[in-house]
């Protein structure tokens, strides 16, 4: 397992595709973990891609995470732009959370819309699903273009077997065919109050949920190496668990737990 002290990472599997090979890595109390899928199975390469930024003393963790195809020119070119814009999106990260949530959610829209990000979509190979997630305080935030799925596990949502946040949505991506191409663009966002108590947030590509032989698309099943072993001892267990069932597409998984000391919402008696 690699860990970092600082509290920011990206990576594209172009950079190292991790082929045949596990690779647990954590960002402050983060947990990204990848695996490239088995060569034996006819893979040669890894599209996915991801960035996390943490920040303990203003409470959010910033995540993305790309699954592109053809090549990964689509996942670095959306890298690459969101890093161009740091600045600017950890100064809304830093407001007050009402004001954060709104206007990050028009500041994303306005990168992916501006017509230079959009030339150059036109001119990569391939494109990419991304999911964008923010968890501010006791918010959860998203913005999901494509297929790759967000979880959130707590017990008593659990309880009434609330498990993904976000619909998996096919045929929509960035980059050389580009959703934001369209008269109107297509892609959703959402908000989430975090439950009080033990918040487990996970994103993953869909190299975990499609495995043949195995049974990830009950989202429960997930969740049940978290039980008994620590947060990097259960991403490790997910990806070897598809690596011995021989999948060949490559896997990112995003995972992180979050303490809110909050009362939530609850009906009226």
């Amino acid at each position: 397992m690699n860990k970092t002290y600082s509290n920011e990472y990206s990576w594209v599997g172009s950079q190292k595709a991790y082929l045949d090979e596990i690779n647990i890595f954590t960002v402050e109390h983060v947990v990204l973990g990848r695996f490239g899928g088995n060569s034996s199975a006819g893979q040669t390469k890894n599209e996915d891609g991801c960035i996390i930024w943490v920040d303990r003393e203003r409470n959010y963790e910033f995540v993305v995470l790309l699954d592109a195809h053809q090549t990964a020119e689509s996942a670095e070119l959306v890298v690459a732009t969101l890093e161009q814009h740091k600045k600017e999106l950890t100064a809304l990260l830093s407001l007050q959370v009402s004001e954060s949530l709104t206007q990050l959610n028009q500041f994303i829209l306005s990168i992916f819309q501006n017509k230079e990000f959009k030339e150059k979509c036109r001119n990569v190979q391939g494109e990419t699903a991304c999911l964008i997630v923010l968890r501010k305080e006791q918010f959860l935030w998203w913005f999901s273009i494509g297929d790759c799925p967000l979880y959130l596990h707590h017990s008593e949502l659990a309880f009434l077997q609330e498990f993904q946040l976000n619909q998996r949505s096919f045929y929509q991506w960035v980059g050389r065919v580009n959703t934001f191409e369209l008269p109107v663009p297509c892609y959703s966002t959402g908000t989430k109050e975090l439950r009080q108590g033990t918040n487990h947030i996970f994103l993953t590509t869909d190299g975990l949920v499609e495995c043949p032989n195995t049974n990830f698309t009950n989202h429960k099943e997930i969740f049940h190496p978290f039980q008994n072993q620590s947060n990097e001892e259960s991403v490790s267990w997910l990806l070897n668990e598809i690596k011995v069932k021989n999948v060949r597409d490559s896997t990112t998984v995003i995972s992180w737990f979050v303490e809110n000391e909050l009362a939530a919402s609850q009906p009226s008696v």
